[in-house]
C-alpha cells in the first residue's frame, strides 16, 4: 500500500484507492455531487492546503528565490502541530492502505504538493512510483 501525489481531475490509477483534495477551494462549476466521479477527490482537506496568502505568492513565484519563500513558508504552515499531526497521520496510513493526495497545479515542480510529497517522505510514509 502506499499514498500517490497526483493532480486532482486527472484520470485515477488503479488501485488508487480513496483520493484527498489538499487544496483551498472546491473545483468550480463542479456540483459537489461530481467531485469524485469526475476524478477531482472524495474528500476535501484544506488543512495541507497552503493559507490564502501563502498561496497567493506561490501562484505568482516566477523565480526560484520567489518559489523558495514560498516553500519556506507552506513547510512552516505545515509545522503547526494540527497540520505535523495530519501529516504523520497519513503517512501512517500509507502503510497500511492506499490513497491519494492531490492539486490541481498542472505543474507538481512548482505545486506544493511537490513539497507535501517531501513532508509525508520525511515522516516515512510509502509513497508510489508515479
Amino acid at each position: 500500500m502506499a499514498v500517490r501525489i497526483v493532480r486532482l481531475g486527472s484520470p485515477r490509477a488503479g488501485g488508487e484507492g480513496l483520493r484527498i483534495g489538499t487544496v483551498r477551494r472546491p473545483p468550480r462549476g463542479v456540483a459537489k455531487q461530481d467531485f469524485g466521479r469526475g476524478d477531482w477527490y472524495d474528500i476535501w482537506y484544506p488543512n495541507l492546503a497552503p493559507s490564502a496568502g501563502t498561496l497567493k505568492l506561490g501562484q505568482a513565484a516566477v523565480t526560484d528565490a520567489q518559489w523558495r519563500e514560498f516553500a519556506r513558508r507552506y513547510r512552516a504552515e505545515m509545522a503547526a502541530p494540527d497540520n505535523a499531526r495530519s501529516i504523520a497521520l497519513l503517512a501512517a496510513l500509507s502503510r497500511s492502505t492506499a490513497f491519494s493526495v492531490g492539486c490541481y497545479c498542472e505543474v507538481e515542480a512548482r505545486c506544493h504538493r511537490s513539497l507535501l510529497r517531501g513532508l509525508l517522505a520525511a515522516q516515512g510514509a510509502e509513497i508510489a512510483d508515479d
